[in-house]
């Protein structure tokens, strides 16, 4: 049995297969019983929920600063959203970022000089490093780096769910119960640290009209392959596609070059509050980094989207676009959206649910506030910081401020989470 792969219990072991990755990991059968003592539990130095790009970072780090043992816990270890889902997708990155995240910490650089991983970071080399790249090439980059992590000494992977963390009265840290599934008993394990790696999804928010629409997932509408599996068997198409963002006008992309190819029944109607936005390139930072369109998106947006370059657009056999302003949505969309038979909102990502975190004390369920500085949580409607508990990646990025327009935004893309999580684990988690 591989010392890395946790054994608890009677427990069943399984690969996991993706591209890239074949993961064994353990999966728990039976449940402690509450009436043990913490002692009896499996101890760790911290517990880190979450395998997308975020979750390998904070490993990757927690290793580098020499805290371990760790619990790495992941319903699939498949590199999270981004590689299940956004393959296809163009990044908003350049190339040689994503190798210096894969070469960004020492237990990332013992696993990309492995002689059996070398092919993945020789194929992303060999690219235009100052471009973007399909995000397949960054999600190979997770598996990787995640097949590589499971096997490090002081790394012990479960494949389950966290259900729930209790702050520990007295001796501190946390008790950790962690489940298979749903309807499976769960272990508990003790730890010091909880990092949450939980990631995002899709905001889907409920739409002011009461029209008979079908929605259509945004995840979906990323992927040229499923959308065009999903709308070819369909007859004449309009579809409205809600936002602005970097996702919204991928969005557009793929409908407009489906429709210019192989669906001429498919019609558009753009819905805007704003004009688009870029990311400006100034000499030692990047203005709007976080909200600007950046790469392929700022490309096919400047040449087809702005009033300037639409009229003389293939695109404008295509995409009717409704601008609006904010506070009549309701009224717009019972206009415009009538004749829609589908919708797309690409209007930003909700936080995936955490864990129930709860008081050991008191048993009662403690509200947290995520500290965006710090990396820490504190607990709710107080400046106190619940100890023990961090947080990274897309759900629970470092807030920054544009040098140029003085806005807020938040730090999301694989080496912003590098350079945030190796400032936090030093500064607040370690």
């Amino acid at each position: 049995m591989p010392s890395a792969i946790r054994s608890p219990s009677p427990v069943r072991y399984y690969s996991v297969q993706t591209k890239h990755l074949n993961v064994h990991v353990s999966q728990t059968r039976s449940a402690s019983t509450s009436n043990h003592r913490p002692s009896s539990h499996p101890s760790y130095e911290a517990l880190v929920v979450g395998a997308g790009p975020a979750g390998i970072t904070a490993v990757g780090n927690l290793l580098e600063q020499q805290i371990q043992p760790i619990l790495w816990v992941d319903g699939a270890f498949n590199g999270g959203r981004i590689n299940r889902a956004y393959r296809e997708v163009p990044s908003n990155t350049k190339v040689k970022l994503f190798v210096d995240f894969a070469e960004a910490t020492a237990p990332f650089r013992d696993i990309v000089g492995g002689k059996s991983q070398p092919e993945v970071l020789k194929a992303i080399r060999e690219l235009d490093q100052e471009k973007g790249c399909d995000l397949g090439r960054a999600g190979d980059i997770c598996s990787m780096l995640t097949e590589g992590l499971v096997r490090t000494p002081g790394v012990v992977a479960e494949k389950g769910n966290v259900r729930e963390a209790i702050l520990n009265s007295g001796e501190g840290g946390w008790s950790v119960a962690i489940a298979a599934g749903k309807s499976q008993p769960a272990t508990t394990v003790q730890t010091k640290r909880v990092i949450l790696c939980t990631g995002s999804h899709p905001s889907e928010p409920t739409l002011p009209v009461d029209l008979p629409i079908q929605h259509i997932e945004l995840d979906d509408a990323l992927s040229p392959t499923k959308l065009s599996a999903l709308l070819a068997p369909l007859g004449p198409t309009t579809i409205g596609v809600v936002g602005a963002s970097h996702s919204a006008v991928l969005v557009l992309m793929n409908l407009t070059r489906l429709a210019l190819s192989s669906k001429p029944d498919l019609h558009v109607k753009w819905f805007t509050r704003h004009p688009l936005r870029y990311a400006e390139y100034e000499a030692d930072f990047i203005a709007r980094d976080n909200t600007g369109l950046k790469g392929e998106a700022a490309v096919w947006a400047r040449e087809n989207l702005e009033p300037e370059t639409i009229a003389s657009s293939p695109v404008r056999k295509v995409i009717t676009k409704v601008a609006y302003e904010k506070g009549a949505e309701k009224e717009t969309y019972e206009r415009e959206m009538k004749d829609c038979s589908h919708v797309v909102q690409a209007v930003g990502y909700t936080r995936n649910p955490l864990p129930t975190l709860k008081d050991g004390k008191t048993g009662r369920e403690i509200q947290v506030v995520f500290d965006h500085d710090r990396g820490v949580f504190k607990f709710a409607g107080g400046k106190e910081v619940v100890p023990g508990l961090g947080g990274a990646g897309i759900a629970f990025p470092e807030r920054v401020v544009d040098r140029k327009y003085g806005h807020e935004e938040f730090n999301v893309g694989f080496f912003k989470f590098m350079k945030a999580v190796r400032r936090w684990v030093v500064e607040e988690w370690k």
